[in-house]
């Protein structure tokens, strides 16, 4: 395409954009003002997330959170249980460590400095140009997967939008298109565009308001593009997972943990659970001690928890961004907890925690909390884990496939 045809083309999608948005926009909540932090939070919400799933939780989020100073002070845990079943928990803690960059830095005021924005811990070149056109109406391209397909359909444009390079060439051209004061409602329009009309794999030409200008509809190629490569699947883990029953003072709970405080769900809640080891995945789930042997030597061995693995209660599946877990659950009966925990069943005293999962796995679990091969051991939780029954749900966060199995269990239950 020519320069002079490429600048025509470009002044007529725009204008027609916009016309076609003025007409069109959704109501959407974090629409109806200008406040940066509000369209901050939107914005790291839609990341790989549907409109429809977001809008119940950004409702829930700003009502909890109605400032950036509200979510800046606010404890991690709350945090991440007001955004728990939306996943990719890393955009929260990030979301919050930049609203404590607001507060300390700027005085609780988003800045609509570029260099400043883009700064804060979690914004990249996408969301630094959303909050900047959008709430402070400043020429930034935002491009998302949406910008991308609808400007590579457009345009005619080959390049793969795997790569960085074709990414800076689209927001170049972006820029050089928005509308003097319309920066916020052209970058809106386009990824709107993206999400109603010009979808991935089945675009809505006919209702297009840019269709007569389409190349890529021109040349018959609008299924075609965007150019991408594919993505490396993500790696699948067999992970074996303990639903640890209480008895009684605990009658009519579960044991659950802390996770480490870095690393995937960094600091959330979960079931005791672990990587199967090949022998054990080599076995089917249900098909008995294989798995029960691998699962209560692995607690053992790992945090020092002894329990006795009774039959399979659930599976489950839950795909990351590199790993798919899939994750077998057995319903377990407690044992103890060997004093000192991972500490003591490493190095010197492996040998003991060994003969002790075993004893476990094949029913000689202790019931007294009397002391084992010589080390003390009881029934109360060390640090970082917890006994919880249905109502301590609400004040805990858990990932997505620790939630449905604990909901699942305990409405069985009940």
């Amino acid at each position: 395409m020519s320069r002079e045809k490429t600048e025509a083309a470009a002044a007529f999608f725009a204008a027609e954009l916009l016309n076609w948005y003025d007409a069109n926009k959704r109501d959407l909540p974090w629409r109806r003002d200008r406040d940066p932090y509000r369209i901050w939070v939107s914005e790291v919400m839609l990341q790989q997330t549907r409109v429809d799933t977001v809008i119940p939780y950004y409702e829930r989020f700003m009502e909890r959170f109605p400032t950036v100073r509200h979510l800046a002070e606010a404890p991690e845990e709350e945090v991440l249980k007001c955004w728990e079943g939306l996943g990719y928990y890393s955009r929260a803690r990030n979301l919050q460590a930049g609203a404590r960059q607001v507060v300390e830095l700027y005085g609780g005021v988003v800045p609509d400095d570029k260099a400043a924005i883009s700064s804060l811990k979690g914004i990249g070149p996408y969301t630094a140009g959303a909050i900047l056109s959008i709430a402070y109406n400043k020429p930034e391209p935002a491009v998302d997967g949406n910008v991308m397909r609808v400007m590579s359909r457009y345009f005619l444009l080959e390049d793969d939008i795997a790569k960085p390079s074709a990414r800076t060439k689209i927001e170049r051209l972006a820029a050089s298109i928005i509308p003097e004061g319309r920066a916020g409602d052209f970058n809106q329009a386009v990824m709107e565009l993206g999400a109603l009309v010009c979808t991935p794999k089945s675009p809505g030409c006919l209702l297009c308001p840019v269709l007569a200008q389409c190349a890529g509809r021109a040349a018959g190629r609008e299924r075609e593009l965007p150019v991408k490569s594919k993505a490396k699947p993500p790696r699948p883990e067999l992970r074996l997972a303990a639903l640890v029953e209480g008895r009684g003072e605990h009658a009519g709970k579960v044991l659950v943990r802390r996770r480490p405080d870095s690393g995937l769900l960094a600091r959330m809640w979960e079931l005791p659970h672990m990587l199967a080891p090949d022998e054990a995945a080599a076995v089917e789930a249900g098909a008995g001690h294989g798995r029960f042997d691998a699962l209560s030597r692995g607690l053992a061995e790992e945090a020092g928890l002894l329990v006795r693995p009774e039959r399979l209660w659930t599976e489950e599946e839950h795909v990351f961004s590199h790993i798919r877990w899939k994750v077998d659950v057995y319903l377990a009966e407690f044992g103890f907890f060997l004093e000192g925990g991972r500490e003591a069943a490493a190095g010197a005293v492996s040998e003991t925690v060994s003969e002790a999962a075993s004893e476990a796995a094949s029913g000689v679990a202790a019931e007294t909390g009397a002391p084992y091969g010589g080390r003390s051991c009881g029934e109360e939780p060390p640090d970082g884990w917890l006994w919880i029954g249905p109502g301590d749900m609400a004040s805990l966060a858990f990932p997505n496939v620790f939630l449905r199995i604990l909901n699942d269990y305990f409405a069985r239950r009940t």
